[in-house]
Formats: structure tokens, C-alpha cells, sequence
């Protein structure tokens, strides 16, 4: 596995960001008042580059690296030392997935995602979410956690995103996660209702959607009904952050540790050379 060039994204925006390079290297004092030997881009590098690996287990993955990529990282440290010091990356790392959204092309694509921190059997018995976490229901049924809405572009990049526990409805967060996009934008029959039409349209978004069985037909042009059949994008970006970027499972000890595991994650697939996407025409679709 070559970590230079994820390294040296990182590194160049830990260093532009900071306003010392001392700041810039290094992550802030425990409650212990020890500092970290790492430098903050090789810690950021290592969370990051786990998604990308493969591993389904991170102590397994630092392992890995300890015994196969100490040239790389000359100063790693312990495995439980380094859990510690993974909580004081959230704000790095959602700073640097800012930095690495895509920008708006005038076709976008909304969804959400359900992130189970626990198995349904265990519900009760889940002390680390409690709170915080709700039960939600999706296609695949019922789910205790928390959802991803956000929204991509037509090639596959993402635009903006949200957190919410998992009783939240879908329609609850489009105005949040649109303020940022025009053009047209295309989701699933979850999104319907006129408000959320009219509150989109008034600023240069028009809302595309299937309809449901008891509802009227309408009208829509030919574009975007193509458009509409090509929704599957999102479902592929939702299958590739799930199976490997690994932004789910139910190993999490601290509500911390599943905000960075889900950043990171998404942080991953911003690094992907393919992503799903759409290529486009002047006269219309081309392929996927």
C-alpha cells in the first residue's frame, strides 16, 4: 500500500490551514499532559489510509503497518497509545473533508443511508449510544443508529452531507444540505411534498422525483426522466462507502471514535481514481 500521495494531500492541508508549522505537526496535549510523538498528517494519514486498505479490523491494519511499513512511519507508536489520541482528529479531518467536496455541476443526486452502531438483538444492551443513537426503519427494515443524508454530483462526487440519528425523515434535511446547489436534483419518492418543491424552486433548484401510486402523472421531459432512471448512482456511492470504505460497523466504543471512523470513511472515497458517475453530452446521456 503507497500512503505518499494520501500523505502528502494531507500534509500540505494541515500545513496551509495552520498558522504554525508547530501547530501544524502536532496534536494537542492529553489530560495526562502528554504530547503525541506522531505528527498530526501521519496519525490523519494512518485513520484515513485504513479505509482504503481493505481491513475490516483497524488493530489488525496497525499491526500491518507496524511490522510492514515502519520506513514510512518511523515514529509509530503503541496501538493503544495511538486509540487514544483518535478522538483529537475529528476536527482535522472534517476540515480537510471540506476542503475535498466537489462543486456543484447542476445535476445532483439526494439520498440517506442507515448506520447501525449495533445489532437489533442488542439494542437494549448499548450503553455507548444511548441518547444519542434512535431506532429508524429503512427498505431492509428496522436499524438502531444514526443516518448520512448527502448529496453528490452526476460524477460522483460529494456535494454536502449531514448526521442525524436514525428516526429522522429524509425530507427533514434537504433544505440543509441544498444551500449550496442549483440546477436540478434528483431523488427518491421519500422527498415528495410540495413545500419542499416550492422552498427548492424559489432558489434555482428544481426537485425530480418519481411519483407514487395514488398521485396524479406529470409531466417531465425527456432529460429528466433519464435522469431519474440513472438515480442508481447514489445507491452505488451508498454500496462503496459501506463495503469499502467501511464507514459501518458495531465495534464502536465512543461516539467520538464513530465520528471520526465515518469522516474518515468519506475522506476515503474523495481519494477514489473511479467514481460512479455519469458521463454527460450536450444532446443528453452517454453512458455510466
Amino acid at each position: 500500500m503507497d500512503f505518499t500521495d494520501l500523505f502528502c494531500s494531507i500534509d500540505d492541508f494541515t500545513n496551509r490551514i495552520m498558522k504554525r508549522q508547530a501547530t501544524a505537526q502536532s496534536l494537542p496535549k492529553s489530560k495526562r499532559g502528554v504530547a503525541p510523538q506522531m505528527h498530526l498528517s501521519e496519525i490523519m494519514t494512518i485513520i484515513v489510509g485504513y479505509h482504503i486498505s481493505g481491513f475490516k479490523n483497524f488493530k489488525t491494519y496497525y499491526f500491518y503497518l507496524c511490522s510492514q511499513h515502519r520506513s514510512e512511519f518511523p515514529t509509530l507508536i503503541s496501538y493503544n497509545r495511538f486509540v487514544e489520541w483518535i478522538p483529537l482528529t475529528l476536527v482535522p479531518l472534517c476540515l480537510y473533508l471540506r476542503s475535498k467536496m466537489g462543486s456543484n455541476t447542476g445535476i445532483s443526486f439526494i439520498d440517506s443511508t442507515s448506520i447501525a452502531v449495533c445489532k437489533n438483538l442488542r439494542i437494549n444492551n448499548n450503553k455507548v449510544f444511548k441518547g444519542i443513537a434512535a431506532r429508524g426503519k429503512t427498505s431492509c427494515g428496522w436499524f438502531y443508529g444514526f443516518k448520512l443524508h448527502f448529496t453528490i454530483s452526476h460524477i460522483g462526487e460529494i456535494l454536502s452531507f449531514c448526521i442525524t440519528p436514525g428516526n429522522v425523515s429524509d425530507s427533514s434535511k434537504v433544505m440543509t444540505l441544498c444551500k449550496n446547489i442549483s440546477g436540478k436534483l434528483f431523488g427518491d419518492k421519500g422527498y415528495i411534498g410540495k413545500k419542499i418543491f416550492k422552498d427548492l424552486f424559489k432558489k434555482g433548484l428544481k426537485l425530480v422525483t418519481g411519483i407514487k401510486n395514488n398521485m396524479a402523472n406529470q409531466m417531465m421531459v425527456m432529460q429528466e426522466k433519464l435522469l431519474l432512471r440513472k438515480r442508481f448512482i447514489i445507491e452505488t456511492v451508498n454500496d462503496q462507502l459501506k463495503n469499502i470504505c467501511d464507514i459501518e460497523h458495531s465495534r464502536h466504543r465512543s461516539p467520538h471514535n464513530f465520528l471520526v471512523n465515518l469522516i474518515a470513511g468519506l475522506i476515503a472515497y474523495t481519494h477514489k481514481a473511479n467514481k460512479p458517475g455519469i458521463r454527460m453530452s450536450k444532446t443528453g446521456i452517454l453512458s455510466v
